[in-house]
């Protein structure tokens, strides 16, 4: 990694052992903190955390075998919600489960159509819809080595939840990296990911079925670095997609984003990063412009897209020593910008009144520790926010109307 080594000093010793001590004490706290106690952005400690009341809601049982929620993802549009994940069974057994509600109170059960053997286990981990159309993927790992068996469902006419037939190789096979989420925007659904050879999207205009798109000159890895893709949004003129590049002889990622007309032919915008490992991993629109997060060092940070450009935002929260950061949610709310993340481990959640430029813990009503079946994910619309959690024995939905507190 560039930069980023910290020389030891002596112990002190004398009569200015106390200050240096103090002196000491700080510096190891804003290494810790990384950005959070950067010039200009306070730390969480200086910033007390917002208690918000939240509400609990019930989700009623899908049919079938009784079990444990998980719940992955949640998303709004054309005045409905939908809520998606498994139902847990005995030992790794799982099948997909969804919900929706016209006031996002107030739930029922989708029903599921599984058209393959691993799609009758998948776990939904990533919605989307558009124009009142819902559409969802989902994985279950198996086969010789246990690699994620990827499924794209849609919601047909009848109000089921279907899974699209698929060949392997369309989001398996030898080229095969990650499939990460599914998003939507006036002119379809794109689902962002990665291949052997770099950042690839795979695009559908209904979510019937998809195409995929690997090698895209500019998209992909070429000469000037190894891309990986994160997320991606919709904006005026296209889609906006961001993640980050490895360049020739480097050993941490750089962020960046990339722009496109059509989803098919993609343009990189530089973002500045800094002397550390960074990366943006979820982006969305404040009142028109583009808000990302994603890692900054050993924590995390804001970026913000304007009229002349990427510019660095607040930085916020810490990486546990031995654990692996990461974002699970980035959303709006009433003109605020709200992210859940994750320490490596517990989940923690964080919201943004100026796009990004100073970041406040938000207390989650309750506490969600990190591991392989948890997980925090956030929506909000006008008048509402969405919180699905699962701390790996059991999953729930908060709401709130407001975050105050």
């Amino acid at each position: 990694m560039r930069g980023g080594r910290v020389d030891g000093t002596a112990p002190p010793h004398g009569a200015f052992a106390p200050a240096l001590r103090r002196t000491a004490a700080l510096v190891v706290a804003c290494l810790l903190l990384v950005m959070g106690c950067r010039a200009g952005t306070p730390g969480p400690d200086e910033v007390p955390p917002l208690q918000p009341d939240w509400r609990e809601l019930t989700l009623p049982a899908p049919p079938g075998a009784p079990g444990r929620l998980m719940l992955r993802d949640v998303t709004a549009c054309g005045g409905r919600w939908y809520i998606v994940g498994a139902v847990g069974g005995p030992g790794d057994a799982t099948r997909p489960a969804a919900w929706t509600s016209a006031d996002g109170v107030s739930w029922e059960s989708v029903r599921i159509v599984a058209d393959s053997y691993y799609g009758r286990q998948n776990i939904l981990y990533s919605v989307a819809c558009t124009d009142g159309r819902f559409a969802a993927v989902g994985a279950k790992s198996g086969g010789a080595h246990a690699n994620p068996r990827v499924s794209s469902w849609v919601r047909r006419a009848d109000g089921a939840l279907a899974e699209v037939r698929a060949g392997f190789e369309l989001y398996g096979g030898p080229q095969a990296v990650n499939v990460a989420r599914m998003v939507a925007g006036p002119s379809g659904f794109m689902i962002v990911g990665n291949r052997v050879s770099g950042a690839a999207v795979w695009l559908s205009e209904a979510a019937g079925e998809f195409e995929i798109l690997e090698g895209v000159p500019g998209l992909a890895t070429d000469e000037h670095g190894v891309t990986w893709l994160f997320d991606a949004t919709p904006v005026d003129g296209g889609w906006l997609a961001v993640g980050g590049i490895i360049g020739p002889g480097r050993i941490d990622r750089d962020p960046l984003a990339w722009r496109s007309s059509d989803g098919r032919s993609w343009q990189r915008v530089p973002v500045p990063g800094t002397d550390e490992y960074d990366e943006l991993q979820r982006v969305v629109r404040v009142d028109g412009e583009p808000v990302a997060v994603g890692l900054r060092g050993r924590a995390f940070g804001g970026w913000r897209a304007g009229p002349d450009g990427w510019e660095r935002g607040g930085g916020f929260g810490a990486a546990a020593p031995s654990g692996v950061p990461a974002v699970r949610g980035l959303s709006t709310f009433d003109g605020q910008v709200v992210t859940a993340v994750t320490d490596g481990v517990r989940h923690a959640l964080w919201s943004s009144a100026d796009r990004g430029a100073s970041w406040r813990p938000v207390v989650l009503p309750r506490e969600v520790p990190a591991g392989p079946v948890s997980s925090v994910s956030v929506f909000g619309e006008p008048g509402r926010l969405l919180l699905v959690l699962d701390d790996g024995a059991a999953g729930a939905v908060f709401g709130l109307s407001g975050l105050t507190g």
